[in-house]
């Protein structure tokens, strides 16, 4: 699958993640969607690691649910770095 493929993939990714874990986070739609699509990378390339699924197929519901499941741990790692940043600084 093509980088713009993979960008495309994040992107919706990320806002099914957001959809999926609604809250205030820091930074918007546009740190939402850059998590999604690095989560899309991590959850692509974790997946393709782990359980050798193929990546090349943009409308497999392996290759979304991996982007996805990335997406969301990535969101929810970042609620927790940036959380705790935000609450030290009150």
């Amino acid at each position: 699958m093509g980088i713009i493929a993979w960008i495309v993939l994040g992107l919706v990714a990320g806002l099914i993640a957001k959809a999926i874990m609604p809250g205030k986070d820091p930074g918007g739609l546009i740190i939402t969607a850059v998590i999604g699509i690095v989560g899309a990378f991590i959850g692509g390339f974790v997946g393709k690691a782990i359980f050798g699924t193929p990546l090349e197929d943009f409308f497999s519901i392996q290759t979304w649910l991996l982007a996805i499941l990335g997406s969301i741990i990535l969101l929810a790692i970042y609620r927790v770095v940036v959380g705790n940043k935000s609450r030290a600084h009150r």
